[in-house]
């Protein structure tokens, strides 16, 4: 889920509610989101003055009405400016310490370093590579090097 599905003209927190609304959720929980997500100041603004990372936070906030016990994000820091990059890195390994499952799908190698404890490497649909970050780089300099060797072929043909 991201921001974008809200429509411009409504406020975050109306967005909010109506979701809520819709799963049969408490009111509250809208506040307790907002607050999650850094959202609670411009909770009344219009979705289409809202930034690309603030539209990010309210995609996350929106996932996160039902307290879900597994987080999945696609590209979490795309587009975001260097203070919405270290508010999603912060949130992630918040919830990854209260218990929670959070699963990043990303192709920016350097930044899940910085954010990730496990790492699953994929080529054409197979696993090649899974463990700790550790266990995963152990024999390669970077995350990226341990991706681009484990994933090339060997044809030359690139990934």
């Amino acid at each position: 889920m991201d921001g974008s599905g809200a429509h411009r003209s409504r406020t975050g927190r109306a967005h909010l509610r109506w979701m809520a609304h819709a799963a049969g959720l408490p009111r509250v929980r809208v506040e307790e989101v907002l607050e999650i997500a850094s959202l609670t100041k411009v909770a009344n603004q219009r979705v289409g003055k809202y930034s690309l990372g603030m539209g990010k936070r309210l995609g996350i906030a929106a996932a996160l009405l039902g307290d879900p016990e597994i987080l999945i994000l696609d590209e979490p820091v795309n587009g975001l400016d260097p203070e919405g990059i270290r508010w999603i890195r912060t949130f992630l390994r918040e919830r990854a310490a209260a218990g929670n499952t959070v699963l990043l799908s990303s192709h920016l190698m350097g930044e899940l370093a910085e954010t990730v404890d496990d790492v699953v490497i994929i080529k054409h649909g197979v696993i090649v590579a899974d463990g700790t970050l550790e266990e995963v780089t152990a024999n390669y300099s970077s995350l990226e090097e341990a991706f681009f060797a484990l994933t090339s072929d060997k044809t030359g043909d690139g990934v």
